[in-house]
């Protein structure tokens, strides 16, 4: 079969020559895909195909399944969007899910490594779910109409770093996990009230952890570093008797001791602070989807 002509190449080319990382497709069907096997489907999306086919009873096995979604997400970096669709052909798309702000809210602090917040579409509540990443050829994306995803460039590097984060965020150890989860509560169900502690709890740019000597040992002391963006609005700071509240609800019990906390904003702490630190988000102490 023969390829492409290098007339509509270059059509293809030029078309794709205005995309960006973070666009994004909106306001039309689009169905996303992904392989199940329907004789014991376990994601919406499968689970409704299954039944609506009554396949579970045939065990028809590995399929292709269709998942109507908001719209999707351009996470292909720009460099390699406007290459050559000969040389470079495909690009990859996430679905657009919509999630109540209360969520988004922490999606855009980068609370929750399984999605990413897009500028555009945040009113609308529509986030990126980065669980699921569908590959297609710069065709098909030719025909789309272009949403700009972000204006600025700080939006830009806030989205690339939710993809890396993604893939790159640290894995806390098993008995870590398990004795954050009261502190993790304590955060969740706090965050969004008409209170001083959740004014405080907004005012956070992030929440990271540093292990001395490492991780691994037998005996782990933690520093921990509550790292501000602002003092918080409409009420008198009051950080140290808020940290200390939450590092009480830290079961610091076994092998890990909790050091004095420290609360700064990020131009406060050393790069090698930062770098050595390990950052504290929802998903990775064990969060359910929402």
């Amino acid at each position: 079969m023969a390829g492409l002509e290098d007339w509509r190449a270059k059509e293809i080319d030029e078309a794709l020559s205005c995309w960006r990382q973070g666009d994004v497709l909106l306001g039309t069907e689009f169905n996303f895909i992904h392989l199940a096997d329907l004789s014991q489907p376990h994601s919406s999306a499968s689970v409704l195909t299954a039944e609506q086919n009554d396949i579970k009873k045939q065990n028809m096995g590995i399929t292709v399944v269709f998942d109507n979604v908001e719209g999707a997400v351009v996470l292909t970096q720009t460099c390699d969007i406007v290459r050559s669709c000969l040389k470079r052909p495909f690009m990859e798309v996430a679905p657009l899910v919509c999630l109540c702000p209360q969520l988004v809210e922490q999606i855009r602090r980068l609370w929750m490594p399984a999605f990413a917040y897009i500028p555009a579409t945040a009113k609308s509540g529509l986030v990126a779910d980065l669980d699921r990443v569908m590959t297609v050829e710069k065709s098909i994306v030719a025909e789309w109409t272009r949403t700009p995803g972000w204006v600025t460039d700080q939006e830009i590097r806030n989205f690339a770093q939710a993809i890396s984060r993604k893939r790159s965020r640290f894995a806390f150890p098993d008995d870590f996990v398990r004795l954050a989860q009261s502190f993790l509560a304590r955060i969740k169900g706090k965050h969004n009230r008409e209170t001083d502690e959740a004014r405080h709890l907004r005012a956070l740019r992030e929440i990271r952890v540093q292990a001395f000597p490492s991780w691994n040992h037998e005996i782990v002391k933690l520093n921990w570093w509550f790292i501000k963006d602002r003092d918080p609005d409409d009420c008198r700071p009051d950080w140290n008797n808020f940290v200390e509240n939450w590092l009480e609800r830290f079961d610091a019990t076994g092998r890990f001791r909790t050091e004095y906390p420290i609360v700064c904003r990020l131009d406060n702490m050393t790069a090698q602070a930062y770098i050595e630190s390990d950052r504290l988000d929802l998903d990775s102490l064990s969060v359910d989807r929402p």
